[in-house]
């Protein structure tokens, strides 16, 4: 064997890397980020979290010890100034501050978010504060997350589940049933616009159609997620 020369490349200081923590269970926050991200030159790290096949408060509030390993997972290369957190659910049981803390013990990172904290943010930067909430989940998963983002000031009391808690299931609602779940909600005089909650369910292709017949603002986990990481990491 021979051994041959080699140089190393210095890291571009303007190209900060974000780090990204996605649950076992999904498997669409990647490719809708690969989406939205096409045009960013800045890396995405990912790693992975246990978390159960089915969503009760029970199985999202055993993400809390499991957050500093799946952390630890990221690349050391360099600092983060943001790491997103994959679960908006998750993140109204747990709490966005424990989140971010429990993520810090094991990453040097500045800022922790999550679709809840980044759904929050978004909507104060479009003066939005009443939403009509659609989520997929059962009730008992869809109280602690209206009541987390009443603390933030934004208010769902309009809101819609399917009703589903096997994540399985969760990801393969077609993209007709959230049109029309979001129309059909959206259309209340009572509220300012939609949120669609779950970062598994496939959002991405259907937010523009529910927009323009809206007339509405209409957010979703991980088009929020997507923009408060990108806001964060550009700040």
């Amino acid at each position: 064997m021979s051994y041959l020369p080699y140089e190393l490349e210095e890291d571009d200081p303007q190209l900060n890397p974000m780090g990204l923590i996605v649950l076992q269970t999904d498997e669409t926050i990647e490719p809708e980020f690969s989406a939205y991200f096409a045009n960013c030159h800045a890396p995405i790290y990912v790693s992975r979290i246990p978390s159960g096949a089915e969503v009760t408060t029970d199985t999202l509030a055993q993400m809390e010890n499991a957050l500093p390993a799946a952390s630890d997972l990221l690349p050391k290369v360099r600092p983060y100034k943001v790491v997103g957190y994959g679960c908006t659910s998750a993140s109204s049981v747990i709490g966005s501050a424990m989140v971010e803390r429990m993520v810090q013990k094991n990453c040097n990172v500045a800022t922790v978010t999550n679709p809840l904290r980044a759904a929050s943010a978004c909507a104060a930067e479009k003066g939005v504060s009443k939403f009509a909430l659609l989520s997929p989940y059962i009730e008992e998963v869809n109280d602690p997350l209206r009541r987390a983002f009443a603390k933030n000031g934004v208010t769902m009391d309009v809101f819609g589940s399917f009703g589903e808690s096997e994540e399985s299931k969760v990801v393969r609602i077609s993209r007709q049933s959230l049109v029309d779940a979001a129309l059909n909600l959206g259309s209340d005089s009572a509220v300012e616009g939609v949120f669609i909650s779950c970062t598994n369910l496939k959002t991405f292709d259907a937010l523009p159609e529910i927009e323009s017949r809206l007339g509405k603002p209409v957010l979703s986990s991980n088009q929020s997620l997507a923009w408060h990481m990108r806001r964060l990491n550009d700040a």
